[in-house]
């Protein structure tokens, strides 16, 4: 139970760093959707920016989860401060010759990748050029972000969550100012970019310098550390790459306006983003705060215990991630009229981003669940299982794409991804199980059914409560008053179906106001 209360506590820091910067990622949106729409200027810069972030997940945040943060926490813990500080100037400058080269051939290849990436850009010549040179003065952001995700990984090594957590919410507030002040072309999109991922690495500077970081030169390149942390990395970039693809899959489908309608790759990215939101509250913050304590109790052996953390971590993320399922699937239409439905936003746009948001909603849950399974095979230091997994996910999807989307059109791109997360999700339980034994199997599915059941009951309420109150919904006030009501009924149900989690979380809220 200790260990639960530091990992809640963790992530208690990291959700609350993140609930500001998803915020923040959130009024970045609906300033990008109401300036731009779903048109020529949102498409590029959604294709454009997606570049460097597929990137800085195969060498940036891949490399952080599977590889620095169990290496860099075994060695804390192991290692002198000397020997700690040593090993993280050598991976820093590997890391920097790396991104630095990858930069340039990005800028190179740009025009290649644009139409690789969205094909279906190729029949509108202003579009795709808009979209090269958006790529080409955003690609330098790679080495920004990895920078900054590095900085984040031995930060995080040594417990210390909230500045990485923050360092977001500048790219955010860059990109806000930038897009409003400068314009919607290279000068005010890209700059955004750019100046926000420098933002990232400045503010996580300080915090380096003060816990030990001094850069060194470097004498003796063959570090064991950096063969540690290649091989478990390169399985997890290709893991990584493949959920990303994922990603991808639906903006070149997206791309093919004569199917699925015109500025469905902005559409896919508004609400793509959307289902992200309680995902990074949450979701995220936990898998990232319970990643330490997992490597530590896979150190040691102490398998009850992480077996434990595994089963808490699970029913923490359901009992979130259910309910918010649900209220996205009834409220889908109501949040997309309030946040974005205005200026070069019109109906038209508005009505296939809800449709968007209704299919990926389905997934939610699913993609919590995998976060918090991916953290247990990385503290066993293994990434292959992933990868195979998410290889396999992939195919999946690009099949139901090709299913869907010519009977549900853009919804069934969405439909596509919710399903194929949902496999991957059982997938990947039923492999964790295999590789360290049961980790409480049916407390989780007592729970997953007690907790179904609550989101269920919040969500007639809520469907009831939206009917009743008409048009006044769509304000910034009715739609307030949904999430209260959703969050009161989701709560009463909890209670009367004696969903443990509540009662737990309640017992926490007590503990602290004591």
């Amino acid at each position: 139970m200790s260990i639960n209360k530091s990992v809640f506590k963790s992530a208690s820091i990291i959700a609350a760093a993140t609930l500001a910067s998803r915020f923040l990622g959130l009024i970045r949106d609906i300033v990008i959707a109401r300036y731009f729409g779903v048109y020529i200027y949102a498409q590029a810069f959604v294709v454009a920016f997606k570049i460097p972030n597929l990137l800085r997940d195969f060498v940036a945040e891949g490399a952080v989860n599977s590889a620095l943060v169990p290496v860099f926490s075994e060695y804390h813990l192991s290692r002198s401060k000397e020997e700690f500080w040593e090993a993280a100037n050598i991976v820093l400058q590997v890391f920097l010759i790396a991104l630095v080269s990858l930069a340039c051939l990005g800028v190179i290849a740009a025009p290649v990748i644009v139409r690789l990436i969205a094909p279906g850009f190729a029949a509108s010549p202003e579009k795709l050029e808009i979209t090269v040179r958006l790529t080409q003065v955003i690609f330098p952001y790679i080495v920004l972000v990895s920078l900054a995700a590095y900085a984040m990984g031995i930060l995080n090594s040594l417990k210390h969550f909230s500045i990485p957590a923050f360092a977001p919410c500048l790219l955010n507030i860059s990109i806000i100012l930038c897009a409003m002040f400068l314009g919607e072309g290279v000068t005010g999109l890209a700059s955004g970019v750019l100046i926000g991922g420098l933002m990232q690495v400045a503010i996580q500077v300080p915090v380096l310098y003060r816990k030990g970081f001094r850069l060194r030169r470097i004498r003796d390149w063959r570090h064991p550390i950096l063969a540690q942390i290649g091989r478990l990395m390169l399985p997890r970039v290709a893991s990584s790459g493949i959920y990303q693809l994922n990603n991808f899959v639906d903006t070149m489908f997206g791309s093919l306006a004569w199917i699925v309608g015109e500025g469905g790759v902005a559409a896919l990215y508004f609400a793509y983003r959307l289902v992200q939101f309680p995902l990074g509250i949450f979701s995220t913050a936990l898998s990232q705060a319970i990643l330490p304590t997992l490597s530590r109790q896979s150190m040691e052996a102490d398998y009850g215990q992480l077996k434990q953390t595994i089963s808490w971590g699970l029913r923490a993320t359901i009992f979130v991630m259910a309910p918010a399922t649900v209220g996205l699937l009834v409220l889908a239409r109501p949040i997309i009229a309030v946040l974005f439905l205005a200026r070069n936003f019109d109906f038209y746009a508005a009505n296939l981003t809800a449709a968007a948001l209704f299919f990926y909603s389905f997934g939610l849950a699913a993609y919590g669940v995998t976060r918090i399974l991916q953290s247990g095979f990385f503290a066993l230091k293994d990434t292959v299982t992933p990868a195979k997994i998410a290889a396999a996910a992939l195919g999946m999807n690009i099949v139901l794409n090709l299913l869907l989307m010519f009977w549900l059109r853009l919804g069934g791109i969405a439909l596509a991804t919710s399903l194929s997360g949902a496999v991957t999700s059982l997938m990947l339980f039923a492999a964790l199980k295999r590789k360290i034994g049961d980790f409480g199997t049916r407390a989780i599915m007592v729970s997953a059914a007690r907790i179904g059941c609550a989101s269920l009951g919040m969500g007639v309420v809520l469907a009831a409560f939206v009917r009743y109150r008409g048009a006044s919904v769509v304000t910034y006030m009715g739609l307030g008053l949904s999430l209260v009501v959703g969050i009161l009924a989701y709560t009463l149900f909890s209670w009367a179906l004696r969903v443990p989690e509540m009662r737990q979380l309640w017992g926490w809220v007590r503990n602290k106001s004591k």
